[in-house]
């Protein structure tokens, strides 16, 4: 469901434009000094900011950037992120398409990729679209670093499903995969206000890793 525009939005993205960038490419292979951490994390769709900013008090040697295209969403989780302390030190946010990450990072510098529940994008036309498809799948590659991995999370089975294969045929590996996430204790892995709506549901989380491996031929 598409979040209901919000008036104040683009003004505080560009009152806090030190911390939601739109195009920081001055940031280009900088920013665990600006983050001060030894590894970084990237949340593409990060929704309303309640993973990375729980992960990033959680986890107090990470850094983490999440991006975000929807301006009002942006805008919630800038927001979100500001008034909770001593989060502001090791994120920042990025109010842009994930698509032109190649502009924004330097090659092997992000650690690990974060995809939670992504937009399924169901139709067969708009599968193209997935953050699990092809096209970004090459863009992660270039810009993980030599032991970085992709961390997906979902409850759509069907996008789980076409995933596995997306990364099974581009030369990654499947590192983990879990039909039931949260059949199991997973303290550090923090569980949002969206992911528990689907928990309460009795809805299974799909879960895998995956990491890429040298291209064959």
């Amino acid at each position: 469901m598409r979040m209901r525009k919000k008036k104040w939005a683009d003004p505080y993205l560009q009152e806090h434009c030190d911390y939601a960038y739109e195009n920081p490419i001055e940031n280009k292979g900088k920013w665990k000094e600006l983050l001060e951490c030894q590894s970084l994390h990237v949340e593409i769709g990060p929704g309303k900011g309640d993973y990375f900013i729980g992960m990033s008090q959680q986890h107090e040697d990470t850094g983490w950037v999440a991006i975000e295209k929807e301006h009002n969403v942006a805008a919630v989780a800038c927001k979100k992120a500001l008034e909770e302390a001593h989060v502001e030190k090791r994120t920042r946010m990025i109010v842009g398409d994930g698509i032109d990450m190649l502009n924004w990072f330097a090659q092997g510098e992000i650690d690990v990729i974060h995809l939670n529940f992504s937009d399924p994008w169901p139709k067969k036309y708009t599968h193209k679209r997935r953050l699990s498809s092809e096209r970004f799948l090459e863009i992660y590659r270039m810009l993980l670093s030599k032991d970085g991995y992709i961390q997906m999370k979902t409850d759509n089975e069907k996008l789980f499903e076409d995933s596995i294969l997306y990364f099974l045929h581009h030369d990654y590996m499947l590192e983990n995969i879990c039909v039931n996430f949260r059949r199991d204790s997973h303290p550090e892995d923090v569980i949002t206000e969206y992911e528990n709506r689907f928990m309460q549901l009795g809805q299974p989380i799909y879960f895998l890793i995956a990491k890429p491996i040298a291209k064959k031929g």
